[in-house]
């Protein structure tokens, strides 16, 4: 049985998920990732966000624990505008799965308690919800 090296491997899961239709991305750190996370949501709401608007969008994300965080990413989140209207904002399209924006980027670094360097991370409408 042959082997192959990691980056091999990675780069032939990035290869088969951009044949598949997933957009590459170039996003290596957090700063990356909040502006992608930004410009997809705005894109898949047809909105365009204030700093103030996306600042609560983000707190909204953050609430809670595991489980409320997946229920918050199904839910629709209704944001008060700055000129007072509200603005239904979808996370995932959980009806119809291909209206999402799929995307796929490498070697995100990730600091916190500990410092982390993800190999493959797989993002839905700018969110990273698989990290390899």
């Amino acid at each position: 049985m042959t082997t192959q090296s990691e980056q091999t491997l990675e780069q032939n899961l990035i290869t088969q998920l951009t044949d598949m239709g997933y957009e590459r991305v170039a996003v290596d750190n957090e700063q990356g990732m909040l502006a992608n996370l930004r410009a997809q949501l705005e894109k898949h709401n047809e909105i365009t966000f204030s700093d103030s608007e996306f600042e609560r969008v983000l707190n909204h994300l953050n609430k809670g624990g595991v489980f409320e965080r997946a229920k918050t990413l199904r839910d629709k989140f209704a944001l008060l505008r700055g000129d007072g209207t509200h603005k239904n904002i979808e996370f995932i399209n959980m009806r119809e799965w291909c209206q999402n924006i799929f995307q796929v980027t490498s070697q995100v670094s990730q600091e916190g308690s500990y410092k982390t360097r993800y190999d493959v991370t797989i993002l839905i409408n700018g969110l990273p919800l698989v990290q390899i």
